[in-house]
């Protein structure tokens, strides 16, 4: 991942709502949910939802798709992951006994 990317995906993460979306959708999983059930799940009005969906999906952080009338909204675990690891690239220098739940990766 590109610092670039680490920080559109971080900016889009950092809002309470958007975090919000983003980690009930990482519950749901692969399957994604559709608007709808996001909006009641975390009680947000629709516009507001769709403003939160389209920062997420622009960062490239969650994926949408169409089925009939519903657009399904669903996480980029690739994305997810490769914004892990670009934050823990360096973890402790690569020394493995650092103590965080982290597995160190020499870069």
């Amino acid at each position: 991942m590109e610092m670039e990317d680490a920080v559109d995906a971080l900016t889009a993460l950092a809002h309470e709502t958007r975090l919000d979306v983003f980690r009930l959708l990482v519950q749901a999983g692969p399957d994604g949910l559709a608007a709808g059930v996001v909006a009641d799940a975390l009680d947000v009005p629709s516009a507001t939802l769709s403003f939160h969906l389209k920062e997420l999906k622009r960062a490239g952080v969650v994926s949408c798709r169409r089925e009939g009338r519903s657009l399904i909204y669903a996480p980029n675990f690739d994305a997810m992951n490769a914004l892990i690891q670009f934050l823990t690239l360096n973890c402790c220098e690569g020394v493995a006994a650092c103590g965080s739940s982290v597995t160190p990766r020499a870069s």
